[in-house]
């Protein structure tokens, strides 16, 4: 990934949907429980829909309830950064991803233990890559976190 060159707005507005570009670029937020991934039980990777960089693994996905993908941790600790974000009148976490620095979400402190983190990331933000695809797709070196 550090050979990653983030396409130019133009070329994302024409390779993302609405929903991806408005989330990703315009740090948006897609309707909970009407989303791709909030109920996806497969294993697999979650990846970054700009970048196809590796940010969550399924074995890492929980059920919080909220109507997101939930995910206790990144794939790896390099994946997002954390910004401070006081939009709306709160004070929360924003995760980025670390190459394409696209939106992905918050990251709060009431997941379960032993972590305490929960991930709440739009499924308009990442792309699913099954287990069974991801040797194929050029993510083989990942599937240890998966299984």
């Amino acid at each position: 990934m550090a050979t990653f060159k983030k396409p130019s707005a133009e070329e994302l507005k024409q390779r993302l949907t609405d929903m991806q570009y408005y989330v990703t670029q315009e740090d948006g937020t897609e309707p909970p429980f009407q989303n791709a991934y909030w109920n996806e039980k497969r294993r697999g990777i979650y990846v970054d829909v700009v970048s196809g960089e590796p940010l969550y693994s399924s074995a890492d996905k929980f059920d919080s309830s909220c109507g997101w993908p939930s995910f206790t941790k990144t794939i790896d600790e390099q994946a997002v950064t954390e910004h401070q974000d006081l939009k709306f009148g709160m004070v929360r976490t924003e995760i980025r991803s670390a190459h394409a620095d696209s939106h992905l979400g918050h990251v709060f402190d009431d997941g379960p233990l032993p972590l305490g983190t929960r991930h709440c990331v739009n499924s308009a933000a990442v792309e699913f890559i099954p287990l069974e695809e991801m040797e194929a797709r050029g993510y083989g070196d990942w599937i240890k976190y998966v299984t």
